[in-house]
């Protein structure tokens, strides 16, 4: 168990005592776990009915669906796993979900969880493999990289003017919860100050120089040399960066995205990049995913486009801290204790 990232993981807020259990417990639990795993998992919830339904073989996946069998649905009052949402609506019993993934948007809908119900998810298993895919992106737009892979392509030997470097440069980050944070100290190891925004401004963040508000950004983006997106899915974040944004950043400006696709209007990020007023942008999320095939996107050369692999199990020890998270909130579930990452 990777006990460090469980203690780093979200703790509930005070607003969020833990109900009482259900007088009887039905575990399914859809991780796939080795057979160590499988242990601990069991001792966790000793005495209690609790039903392993993946196969091990499919840890690797990159997403960790899993279905839910239909005669296990009505009975079942806390599901560890992923499954459809529709699915999660049968459940009428249902008392917890722990997902395992950060984002739990999927089972916030009206109808998914019956009333009552706790939702919890894996914030803070994937803050290294998304800061790292971020920081790979931001060197590789910084060094032509893509565009000399295109020139590779065609046997052209062929330089393209200057490069950039972070050394010095500025990094705007939306969002500094979990991935802002790993990316931060990423940027900072290589010469970058730090500007972080955040709903509250007197919330200091890991890796964060200075912090600032969503009022502030119209202020703040025209000295950004990077832009780098980690926001969650939410309404007020819809298209944050519209045309009105992306026009007051500089012609060497770098936006990445890696949060949700929707914070970035793409069609006026296709305009902005085909007419040339920033460097480049890099994108593991877009909307909607995938871009459509005649998207602008997909052939713009300032454009690096990867399909929402920064997480996941992008890295091995992803799958490693989302189990070790699932696991400390079933012992937290069965002694009664609030559970961490949760979300309602």
């Amino acid at each position: 168990m990777d006990t460090q990232q469980v203690r780093g993981a979200s703790a509930v807020p005070a607003r969020h005592p833990a109900p009482p259990r259900p007088d009887r417990v039905h575990i399914i639990n859809g991780l796939p776990l080795t057979a160590i795993e499988r242990k601990r998992f069991e001792r966790a919830a000793d005495g209690v009915d609790q039903r392993f339904i993946t196969d091990p073989s499919t840890r690797d996946n990159d997403v960790w669906g899993v279905e839910l069998p239909m005669g296990m649905r009505d009975e079942a009052t806390v599901i560890i796993g992923n499954p459809p949402p529709e699915q999660v609506a049968d459940c009428r019993h249902l008392a917890w979900l722990q997902t395992a993934s950060a984002g739990v948007n999927a089972y916030e809908s009206d109808g998914v969880l019956p009333a009552g119900a706790m939702l919890s998810g894996a914030s803070g298993a994937l803050g290294q493999s998304v800061s790292e895919h971020m920081f790979a992106m931001m060197w590789s737009l910084m060094k032509r990289l893509p565009r000399y892979r295109d020139l590779q392509g065609r046997s052209r030997w062929e330089g393209l003017g200057r490069s950039l470097s972070p050394v010095g440069a500025k990094v705007l980050l939306l969002g500094t919860g979990d991935l802002g944070s790993h990316f931060a100290r990423l940027v900072k190891s290589v010469g970058a100050r730090t500007i972080g925004v955040r709903r509250d401004s007197h919330k200091p963040a890991v890796g964060v120089d200075e912090m600032h508000g969503f009022g502030e950004l119209d202020h703040l983006l025209p000295d950004a040399d990077v832009v780098a997106m980690t926001l969650p899915a939410a309404a007020n974040t819809h298209h944050l960066m519209d045309a009105h944004h992306l026009a007051l950043l500089k012609s060497t400006a770098i936006l990445i995205n890696a949060g949700r696709g929707d914070a970035v209007d793409c069609q006026a990020l296709a305009t902005c990049l085909e007419q040339g007023r920033i460097w480049g942008a890099g994108l593991d999320v877009t909307e909607p995913e995938p871009l459509p095939p005649g998207h602008p996107l997909w052939k713009q050369e300032r454009c690096q486009i990867t399909p929402h692999v920064a997480g996941g199990t992008n890295l091995a020890v992803n799958a490693d801290r989302i189990v070790a998270i699932a696991l400390e909130n079933l012992q937290r579930y069965m002694e009664g204790r609030p559970l961490r990452n949760r979300v309602r």
